[in-house]
Parts: C-alpha cells; sequence; structure tokens
C-alpha cells in the first residue's frame, strides 16, 4: 500500500503541493485535515477511541473521525469517505469552522493542520472498524468539556485543541441566536 499524500496549504487554505503524511507530520509542515463531530438527536456527541495498535495515540478517545482530505477531494467529501472507512455509517456532513493548530507528539510527530471541522446527525449504532477504532460511545457536550479538564490524557491532543475551539463556537453560536 502506498503512503497517502497530504495536501500542503498556506495559511489562506490555498494548496501548494503534496507530501507523503508521515514526512509531513515527522516535518511540522502546514497540512489541511479535516474533523468529524456526529450528533444524535439528544445532542450528544459520538467519540471513538483509537484503535489500541495506532502509531500515534493509541487507545485514547477522539472526535467521530478525522483524516486528511485526497488530492482534488472537498472536505465534505472526504469526512464522507473516512466516516464509512472508519465508522461503518454515511450521514451528510456541513462544515462549521475551521482553523490553523499545532500539537507536537512525544514520539517526535507534530500534527500542524488547517483544520475543517464537520458535522453531521446519527441516531444509530456504528460498524466500526477495528484496524481503525477499538469502541465508541456517546457523551453529552457538557460531559465531554467536564471529563477532559479531570482526564485531559484519556484524548487525544488535537481533539483537545479543536474541542476547545469548537465548544466555543457552538456556545457563541447559541449565545448569537438567543439575541
Amino acid at each position: 500500500m502506498k503512503e497517502e499524500l497530504v495536501i500542503l496549504v498556506d495559511e489562506k487554505d490555498t494548496p501548494i503541493g503534496l507530501m507523503p503524511k508521515m514526512e509531513a507530520h515527522e516535518k511540522g509542515v502546514l497540512h489541511r485535515a479535516f474533523s468529524v463531530f456526529i450528533f444524535n438527536s439528544k445532542g450528544e456527541l459520538m467519540l471513538q477511541q483509537r484503535a489500541l495498535h495506532k502509531y500515534h495515540s493509541p487507545g485514547l478517545w477522539t472526535n467521530t473521525c478525522c483524516s486528511h482530505q485526497r488530492h482534488e477531494e472537498t472536505s465534505l467529501e472526504a469526512g464522507v469517505r473516512r466516516l464509512e472507512e472508519e465508522m461503518g455509517f454515511s450521514v451528510p456532513l456541513q462544515e462549521e469552522i475551521s482553523f490553523i493548530y499545532k500539537a507536537p507528539f512525544d514520539n517526535g510527530l507534530t500534527e500542524h493542520e488547517l483544520d475543517h471541522v464537520l458535522t453531521g446527525k446519527f441516531d444509530d449504532q456504528p460498524k466500526i472498524n477495528p484496524e481503525e477504532v477499538a469502541d465508541w460511545k456517546w457523551m453529552a457536550l457538557e460531559e465531554v468539556h467536564s471529563d477532559m479538564q479531570t482526564h485531559p490524557n484519556q484524548y487525544t491532543v488535537w481533539f483537545r485543541i479543536i474541542f476547545d475551539r469548537f465548544y466555543t463556537h457552538l456556545n457563541n453560536a447559541s449565545h448569537e441566536s438567543n439575541r
């Protein structure tokens, strides 16, 4: 299997080239990524626990799924593709926000991503891919927020960063709609 390429971008999300995924993470080069947040009708977030054999962050809890767009693939197309590959279901997605973050790992790799946060709704059980996912659960946003404060090391570094930005975005949107 040939190594996946990521899309290198500038701060305005303009593509500037392609690079093997591992090389981009070794060099900490800015590249495009996406994070999917799936909610049920109760407003709970579907979390996944990363497979125990993953090369980084094994066994940690994170958002429903995340990955990298492929060359000439939109964020929404990539999100739908990866959701099916990891969690075994497909739903329409919409983009909420995007932002840049940088997170170094203990193993020498660095996530430096322009992340597109995508959301969707689903009320069933996923059919998880055991190569990617060890377990899954629904959690209320307030519960995730609280648990992340108490047990940060049980969550992936990127999810802690992305969740904080997304949680703030949702709270700001809620305040705006209540005006």
